[in-house]
């Protein structure tokens, strides 16, 4: 996988992170998070500069998930039980998923990109349903953001341990996300409470 992967950014450059990732998110069976950790370790050894893959696998993202999501919305359900399963989107998939889109709504847009088997449908089901686009844009975009972004800068902190971050990344992504979503929002109330405090010793 890693002479593969090498192959696709030496022949294409940026423009290959860009391509895999359109493929991965439609629902190819491409392993996105080693592919963004990959990407990730060659900024960590100076292949790749950090803003410029950055951008290249957000394009691709949200190129590959609006695909999706008119895909969905065109072609309805009987297309994904059609197709679906000659790139592995079964029927339990798609019922999965499903029921966590009508637990979650949207939002299953913004952290599905964490759970395995479960980005490829999300943008299918928001077209289907006919979610308004605005609304699919403001989830499926910053999710992709966060997705892209948390992916290639583990890649690139980790270096030279990048395959096993990507491995257990890729088997237990919804907890690593939870784990920073928990993270963030201990630093946003840290934050708020030295401004507190700084307020108070200047009254």
């Amino acid at each position: 996988m890693e002479q593969q992967l090498h192959d696709l950014f030496v022949h294409y450059g940026y423009l290959g992170i860009i391509i895999a990732l359109v493929g991965g998110i439609v629902g190819l069976p491409l392993p996105d998070e080693v592919l963004l950790t990959f990407v990730g370790y060659n900024v960590y050894r100076g292949k790749m500069l950090y803003i410029l893959a950055l951008l290249s696998a957000c394009t691709g993202t949200i190129i590959g998930i609006t695909f999706s999501y008119f895909l969905g919305m065109k072609l309805g359900i009987p297309f994904l039980r059609k197709f679906g399963p000659k790139i592995h989107i079964t029927e339990k998939k798609i019922e999965r998923t499903h029921q966590l889109f009508e637990k979650f709504g949207p939002f299953l847009l913004f952290i599905g990109y964490f759970i395995p088997g479960i980005r490829h449908l999300t943008a299918y089901l928001a077209g289907i349903s006919c979610l308004e686009v605005r609304k699919f844009c403001l989830y499926a975009y910053s999710g992709g953001i966060v997705w892209s972004f948390t992916f290639i800068t583990l890649g690139k902190m980790m270096g030279e341990e990048w395959k096993r971050v990507a491995w257990s990344i890729h088997h237990y992504g919804v907890y690593v996300f939870i784990f920073i979503l928990i993270l963030l929002l201990l630093i946003f109330i840290y934050v708020k409470y030295r401004r507190k405090v700084k307020r108070c010793k200047s009254e």
